[in-house]
C-alpha cells in the first residue's frame, strides 16, 4: 500500500481553519447547505421509530434499487437491472468496488489533471497507478480519445459535470471515449455525482453509449443529503457477483437507515427546485468573479468555479491562506487537484446563498483594491 503517496485536502486544513472566526465567508466546502426534501426526513424518522438497524442485503435494498432503476429510465431512457446497482457508503465506497474490480496491482487508471484528488488517493491505498493528462480551456477541460492514444491505460476515470471545473462532457466526446475504451479493452469509470444539477446542457450518462461501462452516483449532492453517506455504482452484468462480494469484505452494506431515507429522494418537483438555486447562484457568482480574477469558463453543472487568480500570484495556496487570514475568505487552492497549473487557480463553491456570497465579493474586492 502506498499510503505514503497519499496527500491530504488542503480544504479540510481551510475548513478547520475557518472555523477559528465566527465571521467566515464558506467558499471552501463542496456541500450543499439546502435541505433534503422533507419527505427524506419523515422516512429516516420511521425507520428509526420501527427500529430498522440491522445490516441490508450488500447490494442494497431491492426497493431503492429499483427506484434507481426507474430514475435511469425516465431521465436517460436506459434500462438496466437492480442487480446491477449496489448501494455504497458514499461515492468513496463506490470508488473501492469499481477499482478493485477493474485494476490488479500496479495496473494504471487515467485520470484527467485537474480532478478529484480521492480518485489518485485511492488508487494509491490498492497499489495502482494513477495516469495523469493535462487538461485546461483548450480543451474544454475534457479529456479526448487522443490523450488516451499516448498511454497503456488498464481502465479511466472522467467525472461529468466535473469538480473543479463544472465542465460537461459533451455527447460526441463521451460516446468516442467510451468506444475507445470498449475497443482496447480499458475498463470506463465514470463519476456523474452531480448529474442533477445541471443547468442549461444537456448531459449524458455513459450507460447510453455502452452496457459494459462502471457509473457512479450518490445523494451527497444533488440530493443534499451529504451527511447520510449513501452512493451507488452500476457494474456490467457480467461483474455483479464479484461487485457483490468485493461490497461484504469492504463494508458488508451501506447504512441501512440512508438506504431508507431515500426511498424518498426522487421527488423530481422539489429537485427542480434545488437545481433552479444553484443556478441563480451560479449566475451570481460567475459574473462577480469574472470581474475580479478569469474564470475559464462558466460552469455546466456541480456547484464549482475554477478561477485563475494568477493577476495577484503565482501560489494559490499562499494566497487563500492570505484571504482567510486577512479578510475571513476561505477558499479551496488548485494544488489540491493536480499539478497542472494547478498553483494559479482557486476553487470557490457556491453552496451558500447569495446574500453570504455577497458578503465576500465585498470584502474580496476591497482587500484587493487596497493590496
Amino acid at each position: 500500500m502506498r499510503y505514503e503517496n497519499m496527500n491530504s485536502f488542503i480544504v479540510m486544513d481551510i475548513v478547520r481553519e475557518a472555523l477559528k472566526y465566527e465571521d467566515t465567508i464558506h467558499f471552501e466546502i463542496g456541500q450543499p447547505d439546502l435541505n433534503p426534501n422533507p419527505k427524506v426526513k419523515e422516512a429516516l424518522k420511521q425507520a428509526v421509530d420501527e427500529n430498522k438497524f440491522s445490516y441490508t442485503e450488500s447490494l442494497g435494498l431491492k426497493s431503492l434499487r429499483d427506484k434507481i432503476v426507474a430514475h435511469y429510465k425516465k431521465e436517460y431512457g436506459v434500462d438496466i437491472d437492480s442487480s446491477q446497482i449496489l448501494l455504497t457508503p458514499g461515492t468513496s465506497g463506490a470508488f473501492l468496488v469499481a477499482y478493485t474490480l477493474t485494476l490488479k496491482q500496479n495496473g494504471k487508471l487515467g485520470l484527467s489533471d485537474p480532478s478529484y484528488p480521492c480518485y489518485k488517493n485511492f488508487a494509491n491505498m490498492l497499489d495502482i497507478e494513477p495516469v495523469f493528462m493535462n487538461i485546461d480551456k483548450s480543451c474544454d477541460y475534457e479529456l479526448k480519445v487522443e490523450h488516451l492514444e499516448k498511454q497503456n491505460l488498464d481502465a479511466l476515470q472522467i467525472s461529468s459535470p466535473s469538480n473543479p471545473t463544472g465542465n460537461i462532457y459533451g455527447d460526441r466526446n463521451l460516446k468516442e471515449l467510451v468506444e475507445y475504451c470498449d475497443k482496447n479493452s480499458i475498463s470506463f469509470i465514470s463519476d456523474e455525482l452531480y448529474h442533477g444539477l445541471v443547468y442549461e446542457k444537456d448531459v449524458s450518462t455513459a450507460l447510453q453509449f455502452s452496457d459494459n461501462v462502471f457509473v457512479i452516483n450518490g445523494f451527497s449532492k444533488y440530493y443534499c443529503m451529504p451527511g447520510l453517506r449513501l452512493g451507488w455504482i452500476i457494474v456490467p452484468k457480467n461483474l455483479v457477483r464479484e461487485a457483490e462480494i468485493v461490497a461484504q469484505n469492504i463494508f458488508i452494506s451501506a447504512p441501512t437507515l440512508s438506504q431508507y431515507a431515500a426511498l424518498e429522494a426522487f421527488d423530481y418537483e422539489y429537485l427542480e427546485n434545488i437545481k433552479n438555486s444553484f443556478k441563480q447562484r451560479r449566475d451570481y457568482l460567475y459574473k462577480e468573479l469574472n470581474e475580479i480574477f478569469s474564470v475559464d469558463a462558466k460552469p455546466d453543472g456541480a456547484f464549482y468555479l475554477w478561477a485563475d487568480v494568477s493577476k495577484y500570484t503565482d501560489d494559490s495556496f499562499a494566497f487563500a491562506k492570505e484571504l482567510l487570514e486577512n479578510i475571513h475568505i476561505a477558499t479551496t487552492p488548485g494544488k489540491d487537484f493536480g499539478t497542472n497549473s494547478t498553483n494559479k487557480y482557486l476553487r470557490f463553491a457556491y453552496t451558500r446563498d447569495i446574500k453570504h456570497m455577497e458578503e465576500g465579493i465585498k470584502r474580496l474586492k476591497e482587500y484587493l483594491q487596497s493590496r
